[in-house]
């Protein structure tokens, strides 16, 4: 099946679908959620272009059907780096509602953050991906993503909550 539809960038407007999405992906994979509410008030701050954001600026992007329900998400957040000139962007989260995973709508959001971090002058995209999730790291090669996919070159997004 074919992505029928479009992507989309979101704004604050928009926090309550790009938080459901997010909440759904995290009770799909057995992640803890502080819940839809809470995460669409901290995407309301987040997605506003005139709020003060330390440490970076939050972007989203909404893939749609043709009538508009959400399907996917990109969450990417920017930083500098002193390795590029440009910002480097950093994709959070990337997630398609399971009922449409194998028809194009990942694709078409992994092309609308390439396409934005082009335009601003990015130096590069990060992502992180779990190793056991072999079809997310076959996705991000076939789009152009490296590292971690040799034996003995593996790469960890390493975290600390505080």
């Amino acid at each position: 099946m074919a992505f029928e539809g479009a992507v989309r960038r979101a704004g604050a407007e928009d926090a309550a679908a790009v938080a459901g999405l997010l909440h759904d992906f995290n009770i799909e994979f057995d992640t803890p959620s502080p819940g839809p509410a809470v995460l669409a008030e901290r995407l309301r701050r987040l997605l506003d272009p005139a709020a003060a954001n330390p440490g970076g600026r939050t972007t989203a992007h909404l893939a749609e059907d043709t009538g508009g329900a959400p399907l996917g998400l990109a969450l990417v957040t920017w930083h500098p780096n002193v390795w590029y000139d440009g910002p480097v962007a950093l994709v959070d989260e990337l997630y398609v509602v399971p009922a449409r995973r194998g028809g194009g709508v990942g694709g078409a959001l992994l092309a609308a953050v390439v396409d934005e971090a082009e335009r601003v002058g990015a130096g590069a995209i990060e992502l992180g991906a779990d190793e056991p999730d072999v079809d997310a790291l076959r996705f991000y090669r076939r789009h152009g993503f490296v590292g971690g996919f040799e034996p003995g070159e593996r790469s960890f997004f390493l975290q600390r909550e505080l």
